[in-house]
């Protein structure tokens, strides 16, 4: 059953099936696949329980029956996104780290970030929907802060934070975690700026490829960075 019938009228009726009906790992998947659709097109208030179940021809007790509630599986389609995502970014930092026993360029490490990043948010299909679905969160957050910020953003900020202070000795703690949301802006903001002036022809608003904003951002962040610690240096020396 195609998920835009659920887009195009709420009097569709729910098949009258159990959860046993398929195998469980199957039906949790129709769940997830349904409801991140919905919830991007919708959002988390204007997505019904039985709008998730219709979309995937479940009995609408399913819902309940696999994760608990439509706030459990709310929770569920985040992780999904996020949890690969944070281990790719975890992966790329140790990768870089270990190729150069422990010491990479500064270029080479955020470069390596930079990429992973941009990456999985450029993704087709993937990427996008889960850029949607923060758009969404954004606004009208119903997720758990601690689940957010425990499971997806201390892990990550935290090997990259260690990484950056490693190979930068004068870089503080808390100077690194500023780096890490200065450099995460930069790159958000040119995934953002990519889609909105695609096809625009002016002047003031060159095209550009990613691949190009992003050697600028890895070498203009490296830079500042080495700005930073210098003038760190010589205010502790004067």
């Amino acid at each position: 059953m195609c998920i835009k019938q659920s887009f195009e009228g709420k009097k569709m009726t729910t098949p009258n099936l159990t959860p046993e009906a398929y195998p469980e790992k199957h039906v949790q998947e129709r769940l997830l696949n349904a409801a991140e659709q919905l919830f991007c097109e919708h959002g988390f208030e204007g997505t019904s329980v039985r709008d998730i179940a219709a979309a995937a021809v479940c009995n609408i007790a399913s819902v309940n029956y696999y994760f608990g509630g439509k706030d459990k599986l709310y929770f569920e389609v985040f992780r999904r996104h996020m949890l690969p995502l944070r281990d790719a970014h975890i992966e790329s930092i140790n990768r870089v780290m270990s190729q150069t026993n422990g010491f990479p360029s500064l270029e080479d490490l955020l470069r390596a970030f930079a990429n992973t990043f941009v990456g999985a948010m450029t993704d087709e299909k993937k990427g996008r929907r889960f850029a949607k679905l923060m758009n969404r969160e954004m606004s009208d957050p119903h997720l758990p802060k601690d689940m957010f910020i425990d499971e997806f953003v201390l892990p990550f900020f935290e090997a990259l934070q260690q990484a950056l202070v490693k190979i930068c000795p004068g870089l503080g703690e808390s100077q690194a975690v500023l780096v890490i949301h200065s450099i995460l802006g930069q790159l958000e903001h040119a995934i953002h700026a990519k889609t909105m002036f695609e096809g625009i022809n002016n002047p003031m608003i060159p095209a550009f490829e990613l691949v190009e904003i992003v050697d600028h951002i890895v070498k203009f962040s490296a830079a500042g960075i080495h700005g930073c610690v210098q003038t760190k240096n010589s205010q502790e020396g004067g």
